[in-house]
């Protein structure tokens, strides 16, 4: 299956912006969607982030706003913008490439995460 490795993660201040990227093995567009998760220690994972092969995209009302996810098909990687960054957004932030429909799809295969920290 789709192995995915994810980048982009730090340090950064209150308010500072990063950019996250999802380099997939394989092909994504083939895939209902690609997602951003993230967890925290001590907090189940979350869903931050999805964006279908058609473009639509789906935002955690946490991070709406804030975040913008995106995919780049040709060079099979996926992105997350993130501005304003808080410190509740530090996190281990991941990423997976998700099969089946609209109303019924599944995660396929997890990243080992990138660490993202937001304190001053």
């Amino acid at each position: 299956q789709v192995q995915l490795v994810e980048s982009g993660g730090g340090l950064v201040q209150p308010g500072g912006s990063l950019r996250l990227s999802c380099a997939s093995s394989g092909s994504i567009f083939s895939f209902y969607a690609m997602g951003w998760y993230r967890q925290a220690p001590g907090k189940q994972r979350e869903l931050v982030a999805a964006i279908t092969s058609g473009g639509r995209t789906n935002y955690a009302d946490s991070v709406n706003g804030r975040f913008t996810i995106s995919r780049d098909n040709t060079k099979n990687t996926v992105y997350l913008q993130m501005n304003s960054l808080k410190p509740e957004d530090t996190a281990v932030y991941y990423c997976n490439a998700r099969d089946g429909t609209a109303t019924l799809s599944w995660n396929v295969n997890w990243g080992q995460g990138t660490q993202v920290t937001v304190s001053s």
